[in-house]
């Protein structure tokens, strides 16, 4: 595979697939600005080497062509800051202004077209599509990490077209940290798996169990074990279709002599909202009528002393609705207890989506050794799929 670090860009256009899939408020200001920000390193060594840079991404999920809120017009202003140079936009990725734009760019010059997803051809992975993409630079740079998973048309397919395929820096890093983890890091070694339901996480915890030391499960997912163990969950979260599942992970962590370690305590609501009245019982003793919603102080405890021996961390989910300020405890706790032990010398991974989120917005996200850009692509590498966008480089 090609690193950024080992080819020069002078006097070539670089067509960048990046990944600036980053949410917008009402009135379409930048809310999160972590993958616009993972980005500029490498459009900096492109400029640096004397290339020109065409940036190529989707924003949202467009569904009937371009729409006002998908346009990634709304990070020109971001990006030509970030990046000191006045950042030029294509109004369509493949129209015949755009292609004359990108002809005419000159070393130095940036170039972002427009959302890719307003072309329905770019998810199905249309090759006519892509080869018209393809016709913007003389060299590839896959960058876009977060949707390496997807066998799109700028993220795979356009890889056929060029011969200079480049792996970009967050690629690279993402890659690398995740190695860290899945290639034996430094005992012992902690995996904290939180989120709704254990049918997404089925197969990252399954090859956790050959990895890890502690696998620490919270958030939804618990109580389809607690149930399993014959534990009252209430109107919890529950897989009831999963139970045997989680019982043969509990006999798989046991055989392999890793340290499973569940929720002891419980925040209970009486119903799914912030101000519902709240207690808090004991694990598996969760009345009829109400729900769990967040680790409660003792299991707090717990997670946080075992994180806080750990030498090696990944941590992929929130421990509760933590969009909820009164359920949010938990995950805000986990979030200090990763960044404690980062301070005190351990490796931490942190798995994209909901945990990036709570990390950056605890101002966190310097504390902690990586947090990926991508949750669902980062799941997958860890299941051991084999991603398209990284073949595509390897290829």
């Amino acid at each position: 595979m090609k690193t950024i670090d080992s080819y020069n860009f002078g006097g070539k256009r670089a067509l960048v697939r990046v990944d600036f899939n980053v949410p917008l408020s009402k009135s379409n200001e930048i809310e999160d600005d972590t993958r616009l920000k993972a980005a500029i390193p490498t459009i900096k060594k492109i400029l640096a080497d004397g290339g020109s840079v065409i940036l190529m991404s989707h924003l949202g999920r467009p569904k009937n062509g371009p729409e006002e809120k998908s346009s990634l017009k709304h990070v020109v202003a971001y990006l030509s800051n970030a990046l000191g140079v006045e950042v030029q936009f294509a109004t369509d990725c493949i129209g015949d202004e755009s292609f004359a734009q990108s002809a005419a760019l000159k070393a130095g010059e940036v170039l972002l077209l427009e959302n890719l997803r307003f072309y329905p051809e770019e998810e199905k992975g249309n090759e006519e599509f892509a080869a018209k993409l393809a016709k913007h630079g003389d060299v590839w740079v896959n960058d876009a990490f977060g949707t390496a998973h997807r066998a799109h048309a700028s993220t795979a397919v356009i890889a056929k077209f060029f011969t200079d395929k480049i792996c970009g820096l967050v690629m690279q890093a993402e890659l690398d940290n995740a190695k860290k983890v899945l290639e034996g890091g430094e005992k012992p070694v902690t995996a904290v798996m939180g989120g709704a339901k254990i049918s997404d996480k089925i197969l990252v915890v399954e090859q956790l169990l050959d990895k890890v030391d502690n696998l620490i499960i919270g958030g939804g997912m618990s109580y389809t074990f607690v149930k399993a163990d014959g534990g009252e969950v209430g109107k919890s979260l529950c897989e009831k279709d999963k139970l045997d599942l989680a019982r043969e992970i509990v006999e798989k962590a046991k055989a392999k002599g890793v340290n499973l370690i569940f929720p002891v305590d419980t925040v209970i609501a009486d119903d799914f909202n912030n101000n519902a009245n709240t207690q808090i019982v004991p694990k598996g003793q969760i009345p009829a009528e109400w729900e769990g919603l967040d680790i409660g102080p003792e299991s707090i405890k717990l997670f946080s002393e075992v994180i806080l021996k750990s030498k090696t961390i990944l941590w992929n989910g929130p421990m509760g609705v933590f969009e909820m300020p009164n359920f949010a405890k938990g995950t805000i706790a986990i979030a200090n207890a990763v960044k404690d032990a980062t301070e005190h010398g351990a490796f931490s991974l942190i798995g994209g989506g909901d945990s990036a989120s709570a990390i950056n917005n605890l101002g966190f996200g310097n504390d902690v050794s990586y947090v990926s850009t991508g949750g669902g692509a980062l799941l997958e590498y860890m299941e051991g799929k084999v991603l398209p966008g990284v073949a595509a480089l390897e290829a």
